[in-house]
């Protein structure tokens, strides 16, 4: 008794009693259908023979329900694939009893067979009608649900948009109510989805949004690219209309999807107006399944998510190496209580010491490396030469020679397009660390040496979108150093995922990978379209201010530098950069020397004049850099 007090056991009792007066009616109905046209109606042994057949058949239904598993899911409930299951269930249960009937005939008159194939039919009519209207009557809307609600109208028809409308319509705290679909698939055009229209594409969205006059728009396609993103923004704002958007494909891999907490505005990262970039991670990274990897800067914007994508394919250990004690303990508090990832180390180390740096790869014997450890911004590396040159490419130094004695199978080298031709010291010591890896691949053939150049990653620590977020919350102006100003920009997961993928190519002799980055973006439009974003109009609203381009800073980035070339690799959306003139190891070697022993002696004034020297090629030539004192 206590059990049945339980809501659980006590919906499966009510159930098991209402399929069983289902099946005594659906009996009841096929003798009363089989002798309908007879003028006597129902002959008086067929009665009887109902009588002492309707619990008989009634039991062994039910149970055979039970068996095949009809009650462990409440009626509300019930989906595309349990009316499959119920298909089976009552063709089971019909075709068990005809052949008991036929076999044992355990009563006096046989059971007609026309009376047995209307009972199936019945039955299952009956079975799966009772269920379809109990979900119809609970799911139906209420009377405040029916009073104007707030109307989305939502782009993408496919998963994702069928996915938004189901979560609306289940979920009446939303507050809002989806009124039809824009898709770019002809074939859906003009069809109906969950009771709603497919009112057109994307090129119509103009035209639509006039003839809707919708509260919201909801991009539901993790997959759109900028350019679909940026014209239904566009055409939003125009109207005032709110744009919200599902997560992108990299934010449903990695936290899954959750409707009322994960449809956000839109975002600049979402209007870059190319295709996100997607690779197949378990493919392309399985070469660190079961292995152990190390990730030095594994607590900033790079190294964090480098963490978090290795971490999805199974290595055997992820050690993670950073000297920021708080990045270092909030991703490894992410890695095990947020993703339950728990083969995982933390050492807290810095890069510039070789007897730390030696300890922890004997330690651990990683099979892959990851250095994205470094300085970055280039101002405050203006200002701190001797910094930016020990962590950059010193530490680089250290942390391959340390790798290579530990016999590490792959070290990869996270380098930037500041390193190409550069014109500041912090370009001029990410070059040398792209050609420490180069001279160590010739060094350490036993190790496969590669280095990966990219330009700007969104979002990440001190770039320029959080620098515009702020400005733009405080209301202006928002400094934009020269209107003619461009920049490579990337997401961090897309760049992360091409990092994976460039470590399983080429022979290693120090090779510099460099990612397709799509075409270069002005940074006045990105902050107009930051500005409108956050619901303001350019100049009007918000102010945009022009500065100087301070020492050393391009008007535009190169990927590829002006001795280079640039050839294709086995991977689509990454090329290789190849020097017209090889580099000299012993060149290298020597120049890094001459380089340790200022740092070391704390000269900085003479760092300047070393720094161009730091950047002549071995046949002479020497590349441009400024430093300014």
């Amino acid at each position: 008794m206590r059990r049945l007090n339980h809501p659980v056991y006590r919906n499966r009792v009510l159930q098991v009693v209402a399929d069983a007066l289902l099946v005594a009616l659906a009996l009841y109905l096929a003798f009363q259908l089989r002798f309908l046209d007879d003028a006597g109606g129902l002959p008086h042994r067929y009665e009887v023979l109902f009588a002492q057949a309707v619990g008989f058949v009634v039991v062994g239904k039910v149970v055979v329900f039970a068996a095949l598993g009809l009650y462990q899911k409440w009626w509300r409930y019930v989906s595309g694939r349990d009316f499959t299951l119920i298909v089976r269930a009552v063709a089971a249960a019909s075709a068990i009893l005809v052949v008991l009937f036929t076999v044992l005939k355990p009563f006096a008159n046989d059971l007609p067979r026309s009376v047995a194939v209307m009972d199936f039919v019945l039955t299952l009519l009956l079975i799966a009608g009772a269920r379809l209207a109990v979900r119809l009557i609970i799911e139906r809307p209420s009377r405040s649900e029916r009073l104007p609600r707030h109307e989305v109208l939502v782009v993408g028809a496919g998963s994702g948009g069928q996915m938004v409308v189901r979560e609306l319509q289940r979920n009446p705290k939303l507050g809002a109510t989806a009124i039809g679909f824009v898709d770019d698939d002809p074939r859906k055009r003009g069809m109906r989805m969950l009771g709603l229209k497919v009112l057109g594409s994307t090129e119509r969205i103009a035209e639509i949004l006039d003839e809707t006059e919708p509260d919201e728009v909801v991009i539901a396609i993790p997959s759109a690219p900028g350019t679909l993103r940026a014209k239904v923004v566009a055409a939003c704002r125009e109207r005032e209309i709110r744009v919200r958007t599902l997560p992108t494909v990299f934010e449903l891999l990695r936290d899954g999807v959750q409707l009322n907490k994960q449809l956000r505005d839109v975002q600049v990262e979402d209007v870059l107006g190319r295709d996100p970039i997607v690779v197949e991670l378990d493919r392309v990274g399985a070469y660190l399944h079961d292995r152990i990897i190390l990730v030095t800067g594994a607590g900033g914007s790079i190294g964090s998510e480098l963490c978090r994508q290795i971490a999805r394919v199974g290595p055997r250990l992820l050690v993670m190496v950073d000297h920021a004690e708080d990045n270092l303990f909030e991703i490894e508090r992410e890695m095990v209580e947020e993703r339950h990832f728990t083969t995982v180390e933390s050492v807290l180390a810095d890069c510039k010491e070789p007897h730390r740096m030696l300890e922890t790869m004997q330690r651990f014997k990683p099979s892959v490396v990851f250095h994205a450890a470094a300085y970055k911004h280039v101002p405050l590396m203006e200002a701190n030469p001797l910094e930016a040159v020990r962590n950059n490419a010193i530490a680089t130094r250290i942390v391959a020679e340390t790798a290579a004695a530990s016999k590490v199978e792959r070290f990869v080298l996270i380098s930037t397009d500041k390193a190409v031709d550069p014109k500041t010291v912090m370009g001029a010591s990410k070059a040398m660390a792209e050609w420490i890896v180069d001279s160590a691949g010739h060094k350490h053939p036993g190790t496969r040496f590669a280095s990966v150049r990219f330009g700007n990653v969104l979002a990440s620590s001190g770039s320029v979108v959080p620098i515009f977020r702020g400005q733009i919350e405080r209301g202006g102006p928002v400094t934009v150093t020269h209107p003619e100003m461009t920049r490579y920009f990337m997401t961090i997961p897309e760049a992360v995922q091409l990092v994976i993928r460039a470590g399983d190519i080429g022979v290693g002799k120090g090779e510099v990978f460099v990612l397709d980055m799509g075409e270069p973006v002005k940074i006045v439009d990105l902050a107009h379209n930051m500005i409108r974003l956050a619901g303001y109009e350019p100049e009007s609203d918000i102010a945009v201010e022009f500065t100087q381009p301070r020492p050393g800073e391009k008007l535009h980035e190169e990927l590829f530098g002006q001795a280079e070339s640039e050839q294709p690799t086995a991977a689509k959306r990454i090329r290789r950069a190849v020097r017209e003139v090889p580099l000299d190891p012993e060149w290298v070697e020597a120049t890094l020397n001459s380089l340790e022993h200022l740092v070391m002696a704390g000269d900085e004034a003479n760092l300047a004049e070393r720094v161009v020297e730091l950047i002549v090629a071995p046949d002479g030539n020497a590349a441009t850099v400024v430093y300014d004192e």
